[in-house]
């Protein structure tokens, strides 16, 4: 006998409701995007959400269909009662810092990137060091944080957009299928028309493309 999925509760408020308990007026959810491709940049966005918001659907981008998050990042874009700033860095910039560094350099541009300003930071996953405004990590925060999941709608189609427009510009990559992933077409591409500059040099299966034979 198959057995039924138990049910999921959907991202709530609580976590931005304590932060304001506590003297907390202006609180963000951030997360990114782009963490394990070989292409393309990482993607961070911070999201402040009015008190009492509510969006139908709202979730952990992981967990929507690819239609649903356009139709919600849509909605989050046009509310100008939503303050959002979505920042990135660079293929460059992951090179010389490493990914982990380079994604916590997205996720402060974009706290900092914030119109009005933050007081408080709800980052999804493990503690950031260093980090210059006052936060608390949460682990899978994007299926537990409301802001937190509107941050991550945002980053994800954000950097599916971009990465829609370097298929454009290199069509035989295939950016818009796998989005800078290291699918087994990207590495046929990759090993049929070579690395490029938007490529991250530093990722091993990149890396190993650009030895020499010998």
């Amino acid at each position: 006998m198959s057995r039924t999925p138990a049910p999921t509760t959907p991202p709530d408020t609580a976590e931005e409701e304590l932060c304001h308990s506590q003297g907390f007026a202006r609180v963000c959810g951030i997360d990114e995007a782009g963490r394990g491709p070989l292409a393309g940049p990482v993607v961070a966005a911070a999201v402040i959400l009015p008190l009492g918001y509510e969006l139908p659907g709202l979730n952990d981008s992981k967990k929507l269909t690819a239609k649903k998050r356009e139709a919600l990042y849509e909605a989050l874009m046009a509310d100008d009662a939503v303050l959002k700033c979505i920042a990135q860095a660079t293929v460059e910039e992951i090179d010389e810092l490493n990914i982990l560094r380079a994604t916590h350099l997205a996720m402060r541009r974009a706290a900092e990137g914030l119109p009005g300003g933050v007081d408080f930071c709800l980052i999804d996953g493990l503690p950031v060091p260093g980090f210059p405004l006052p936060n608390r990590s949460i682990v899978k925060g994007d299926a537990r944080c409301l802001s937190i999941a509107a941050a991550s709608i945002l980053a994800k189609v954000w950097r599916d957009h971009y990465m829609q427009d370097l298929h454009r510009q290199y069509p035989e990559y295939g950016f818009d299928r796998h989005a800078g992933y290291g699918t087994k077409a990207h590495m046929q591409a990759l090993r049929e028309h070579g690395v490029t500059i938007h490529h991250r040099r530093t990722f091993a299966p990149v890396t190993q493309l650009e030895l020499p034979l010998d």
